[in-house]
């Protein structure tokens, strides 16, 4: 009986040499190929949409698009791919926020070469990995939450407004953001003047600081 045909995985991480260590990973192991990379997450809903892929793995913080960004495009264009986020981060709302953005696990880069190829297989089995040590952690914070009526974390801005505050603080003008994004100049300032509204900020640095602490760029 044949070998079934190994895992098409989609690599994407803004960090050539990530990727590259990434790679070395996954192509050592017979039952997964990286067939695509791509260096941010809007390259990487593209590759997706050109290349026949089963599994996306996206690093958390890309320029232009993030890679939850990335995960909640890739979940309502191609409903049958398997996501994992990558991050440097080990951080809870993250893990929610990659769930509730479609991904079925959670990888952090510093243990990769231990969990990722495990993580991978998981994923295509459709079973949820979370990086071991995690589960315990996340349990008890989340009970503590329900136990003080909080529930879990809210998102305080839109997926739209999210998209715009990543690349009002990467330094793009209104001009840009409605290019990349296909909207007008003047929309992006109406999203724009929401924001600061919002998040009770008046100026473009707060925005930037905001977006640092958020994770949707890095310091």
């Amino acid at each position: 009986m044949s070998a079934p045909p190994p895992i098409r995985v989609l690599l994407a991480d803004d960090h050539t040499l990530v990727r590259r260590g990434v790679r070395l990973i996954l192509d050592g192991e017979p039952d997964l190929t990286v067939v695509a990379e791509a260096g941010d997450g809007a390259e990487a809903v593209a590759a997706a949409r050109t290349t026949e892929v089963d599994l996306a793995v996206l690093d958390v913080a890309m320029p232009r698009t993030t890679g939850l960004q990335a995960a909640r495009e890739l979940s309502r264009r191609l409903p049958g791919l398997r996501i994992l986020i990558l991050t440097m981060y080990d951080n809870e709302q993250y893990f929610f926020e990659a769930l509730k953005a479609g991904a079925c696990g959670y990888v952090l880069k510093s243990v990769a070469d231990r969990d990722l190829v495990e993580a991978c297989r998981a994923a295509v089995r459709d079973e949820p990995f979370i990086y071991p040590g995690a589960e315990r952690a996340l349990v008890r914070s989340y009970l503590d939450r329900l136990h003080r009526g909080d529930g879990l974390p809210q998102r305080p801005i839109t997926e739209r407004e999210e998209e715009i505050l990543k690349l009002v603080a990467e330094g793009h003008t209104s001009k840009e953001i409605g290019e990349l994004l296909f909207i007008s100049a003047k929309t992006v300032e109406r999203h724009r003047a929401n924001l600061l509204q919002k998040l009770g900020m008046r100026d473009r640095l707060e925005l930037t600081r905001y977006a640092i602490r958020a994770g949707l760029i890095e310091p």
